[in-house]
């Protein structure tokens, strides 16, 4: 290799070693070495990509369909209905009908379905019986039906997308609002500080569980409504937190220096403030979405969360304490919900651990 094509290609090589600083490299290593946590981690991470395109592995329409030489893909397309693929019905397509007529007729034309052939909402009758059915290999409810013939396994993998949806959305804005006014709050002091102390101390004394009974009363809440409705109290705690952060390190011989050299306020809350009290926000962010999740199923369970019938964990629990003689239901939501709290409680304990700055930072 060249001089000049060494030179080229030094500066990328650097730029890649610097996108992440040492002290973050050796915190992330610690990380990995944590294994419950790290395991947890990537649990969480396979299950959070799999309900991402749960359409592909749970779902009523086939993933292909093969008709007189065309190729369909109805789970990501336009809804066909029954007589594009010679049936004798104008709405849409039973697929799982489709699929044993073209198997019983033989011949080119076939069906490909998700592993599970249900979605979260279609119900399921048996003739002769009501449901909730017990699990069932042949019919293909492998965690068995809720009290109106859903999937339990449907409803499982959906509800556990809403749940982490509305969670990694209320704990990202409401901690990009607490990290912006506790700075402000611990930086500037004066009555920056004192007026938003008071409006948190206002905000800390309305009853968060009443305005959404009130909600939920007059409609139907959607879970962005009920997003709105937690980030419009959830973002207090993250502000004490960086408040009182950003005004330890407020009083540090670095930001000293940096107001004497007449580095601008804005760049000394970006560039050395945040760097430095980051760490604790990282390390509250699983337990605020232990908090998140928790709060959204209670408020399911209740009959006061999201509007039916869309799938959630806690309408799973409330239905399995109703048909306590179908141990399926109550068992299934169980175990899911302790799964996941579980794995984001490792997760946290094991950036708590990783990231804590005692054991980095000395100071002198």
């Amino acid at each position: 290799m060249t001089d000049q094509a060494i030179n080229q290609t030094a500066p990328a090589a650097k730029a890649k070693r610097e996108f992440f600083s040492p002290l973050t490299l050796k915190k992330l290593r610690r990380f990995r070495a944590i294994r419950r946590g790290y395991v947890s981690f990537l649990i969480l991470a396979g299950l959070l990509l799999f309900s991402l395109f749960a359409e592909l592995f749970i779902n009523n329409r086939a993933l292909l369909v093969k008709y007189e030489g065309k190729l369909y893909f109805p789970t990501y397309s336009d809804v066909y209905v029954g007589t594009e693929f010679g049936l004798d019905y104008q709405y849409e397509t039973n697929y799982r009908d489709l699929q044993a007529k073209f198997a019983a007729e033989g011949g080119d034309n076939f069906v490909i379905m998700p592993l599970v052939p249900w979605n979260a909402y279609e119900q399921d009758f048996i003739e002769g019986s009501f449901p909730p059915y017990p699990p069932s290999m042949e019919r293909e409810h492998y965690l068995g039906t809720d009290a109106i013939g859903r999937d339990v396994l449907a409803r499982l993998v959906y509800g556990f997308r809403v749940a982490m949806t509305f969670a990694i959305t209320t704990v990202a804005v409401s901690m990009t609002i607490g990290v912006i006014f506790g700075c402000m709050m611990g930086y500037y002091g004066g009555w920056v500080d004192l007026v938003g102390q008071r409006l948190i101390e206002i905000m800390t004394v309305v009853p968060f569980l009443y305005i959404i009974m009130v909600v939920a009363n007059i409609l139907q809440p959607s879970v962005w409504v009920l997003a709105l409705i937690y980030i419009l109290f959830g973002w207090m705690a993250s502000t004490w937190y960086m408040r009182s952060m950003t005004y330890k390190e407020r009083a540090r011989d670095y930001v000293m220096a940096a107001k004497s050299i007449g580095v601008s306020n804005r760049r000394i809350i970006i560039s050395h403030i945040l760097p430095n009290t980051m760490v604790m926000i990282v390390t509250m962010v699983p337990f605020f979405m232990v908090a998140a999740i928790g709060a959204l199923t209670s408020l399911d369970y209740l009959g006061f969360g999201v509007k039916p019938p869309t799938p959630s964990l806690g309408e799973l629990l409330k239905q399995g304490k109703a048909h306590l003689d179908s141990p399926w239901i109550v068992s299934s939501a169980i175990a899911a919900t302790t799964l996941i709290l579980v794995l984001v409680q490792f997760i946290g304990e094991a950036i708590r651990e990783a990231f804590d700055p005692k054991r980095y930072t000395k100071y002198e």
